[in-house]
């Protein structure tokens, strides 16, 4: 692997892409310590010593790189551009013009992602006037710590100034991604992601040392080695359909006779589950801070604030397996995907073309999409076990682990995909 890095580093075309690559990383970095106008960040740093982030904030926080408490100018991260992506792509199945604009290739891609852009503004703005309400009550950082002195001036021109830098912030993160997909290595969104979230492992890692000692670290980080090789393996891990395609005369032509497979993932959903889960466990949180009833508020701090209580734990998981599901069937559709090998002349060995193909790879994708799920729950509700026995933060489960695991690999089948196209020995071969 050694040999395969400074291989990569002698190519001058890959060299410029992997060094183009970091330096939007270090621009993106340094973005997330730029403050935002309006805050005092004496008083900024007196709430962040005595308190912490906790369930969605906490996940937007490791998205944003720590910038989403800092208050900085990327607070906001890439979060608004990957939901305004989930919503277009959950619109797709229920809208027909998108549907249309899917089939049209190049071009209705690029309408869509024009679309995504403009949504993300959007989402940009309610998200960043959603968070500065939440400064004020002091949500963001627990509700236990006075936070009125964050604001010193929250008159309107303030608020919208404040919502104006956000918003832009977002708006030029979308665009580095872009530019890291288009010039540089890897999908420019995830990398992004990905910095920011080994950005705030070396933190997690201290606090965990201070907190509970020398002996929970070292089981902390043997924890997180093991857990990294099996979230690798079940990533990797997919059920392989065989497809045959039957032989076509065209002209003086015979096309087809070839054979390939459909790769049915054991996570076909990927990480979307685990944020759609704890984004909706948030919600009673934000809706108390906006209802302010006493025994909603004590029901709310009893059940949803810590993360820890086991009711809340058992709920967290099950949204994860239903999640896992409802995303699993919107984005892989057997109805359709029976139609068009049908269309070009293939099967299934052993079952009819038509409907028969379609229950069957139902029936298949249903039964592999259980162990998915639940080992998806168990990545998300790991760190909630952990904090409600030793008290510590664990930094190696839900997202963090998949979105590592799963980026890292794609980079590396990049940049071996190129050396091999030049008779180089790739990563996965040296």
């Amino acid at each position: 692997m050694i040999r395969a890095f400074a291989t990569a580093f002698k190519i001058p075309d890959l060299r410029g892409k992997i060094l183009f690559t970091l330096g939007i990383i270090a621009v993106y970095r340094l973005g997330s310590f730029i403050p935002i106008p309006g805050i005092d960040y004496g008083a900024l740093q007196d709430v962040l010593d005595q308190s912490q982030a906790s369930g969605a904030a906490a996940l937007l926080n490791l998205f944003s790189g720590g910038a989403l408490t800092q208050l900085a100018v990327f607070a906001l991260g890439i979060m608004p551009y990957i939901t305004s992506s989930i919503i277009m792509q959950l619109l797709t199945v229920v809208i027909p013009k998108l549907e249309e604009w899917q089939q049209e290739g190049e071009t209705g891609t690029k309408r869509i992602t024009q679309w995504t852009r403009y949504l993300t503004i959007v989402l940009a703005i309610l998200q960043s006037t959603g968070l500065i309400v939440l400064i004020q009550s002091g949500q963001l950082f627990g509700g236990q710590i006075d936070t009125t002195g964050l604001i010193p001036n929250p008159n309107v021109g303030t608020k919208a100034l404040m919502v104006l830098t956000m918003t832009a912030g977002t708006a030029f993160v979308m665009w580095l991604g872009e530019l890291v997909t288009q010039r540089g290595i890897g999908n420019g969104m995830s990398i992004l992601i990905f910095g920011s979230i080994i950005s705030q492992m070396p933190a997690q890692g201290s606090q965990i040392l201070q907190a509970a000692g020398t002996l929970w670290f070292v089981g902390v980080m043997f924890t997180g080695l093991v857990l990294l090789v099996g979230v690798i393996f079940m990533e990797q891990g997919q059920r392989r359909i065989p497809v045959q395609y039957a032989k076509r005369q065209i002209g003086r032509r015979t096309v087809g006779g070839t054979q390939t497979y459909i790769p049915l993932k054991v996570n076909q959903s990927g990480v979307i589950p685990i944020i759609f889960a704890s984004s909706l466990l948030y919600l009673p949180n934000l809706a108390s801070s906006i209802v302010q009833n006493e025994r909603i508020t004590t029901f709310v701090q009893r059940y949803f604030v810590t993360g820890d209580h086991p009711y809340y734990i058992v709920l967290y998981a099950a949204l994860v397996i239903f999640f896992a599901y409802f995303y699993t069937a919107i984005t892989f559709n057997p109805t359709q995907v029976s139609d068009n090998m049908k269309k070009y002349g293939g099967f299934i060995p052993g079952i009819r073309p038509g409907r028969p193909t379609a229950e069957y790879l139902d029936r298949v994708l249903s039964r592999i999409t259980l162990p998915g799920s639940i080992y998806l729950a168990g990545l998300a509700i790991l760190p909630l076990i952990v904090l409600g026995i030793a008290g510590v933060q664990f930094p190696f489960g839900g997202s963090t682990l998949l979105i590592v695991a799963g980026v890292a690999l794609e980079t590396m089948k990049q940049i071996e995909s190129q050396l091999m196209q030049r008779h180089y020995e790739g990563f996965l071969r040296s």
